[in-house]
């Protein structure tokens, strides 16, 4: 099921999500949901308090090939247990934040662990866009938006057009 995701500013958006303490079969739909949502925004990633749901979960697939198959991935409890040294800079832009886009420098790899559908511990190294999108996504866990990273002018400038756009999009019903 496609889920509407929230547009920024929204307060859910800012809250710091809780731990997913059993990976139900509600959660395994939940995850579903998150995946047809980012795959039909579209989107290479997508964290559960985008569609209100203030649990830390996470799902992404980077495959952009179309002779490429998808990998998506969905974790729950992720968490960043070791960083590069070395930094990229990447152009990101959100589905809460949709066409707005701007250079954010993150490290460039990271290792993550989280807890799988599969009940299930993983551990995984990342790299380029993949890096990106795992810290992307994992800053919405703890009420982080890519914007956080900018100027107060540019971050401004941003949220009046994301308020703009709210309206216009209330007004159409």
């Amino acid at each position: 099921m496609i889920r509407p995701i929230l547009i920024h500013p929204d307060p859910r958006l800012k809250k710091l999500c809780e731990p997913v303490a059993e990976i139900s079969a509600d959660m395994g739909k939940l995850a579903e949901d998150m995946l047809q949502t980012m795959y039909d925004a579209p989107g290479i990633g997508l964290a559960a308090p985008q569609i209100g749901v203030t649990k830390r979960l996470i799902v992404m697939d980077c495959v952009k090939g179309e002779d490429q198959a998808p990998r998506p991935i969905a974790m729950f409890n992720p968490v960043i247990t070791w960083s590069s040294e070395e930094l990229s800079t990447y152009e990101e832009g959100c589905l809460s934040i949709p066409d707005q886009y701007a250079e954010v420098q993150r490290p460039a790899e990271v290792r993550v662990t989280w807890t799988g559908l599969d009940g299930k511990s993983h551990e995984e190294q990342f790299a380029g866009l993949w890096a990106t999108c795992v810290q992307h996504e994992i800053d919405h866990l703890n009420g982080k938006l890519f914007i956080d990273y900018l100027g107060p002018l540019k971050r401004q400038m941003i949220t009046r057009k994301m308020e703009k756009l709210k309206r216009e999009r209330a007004r159409q019903g």
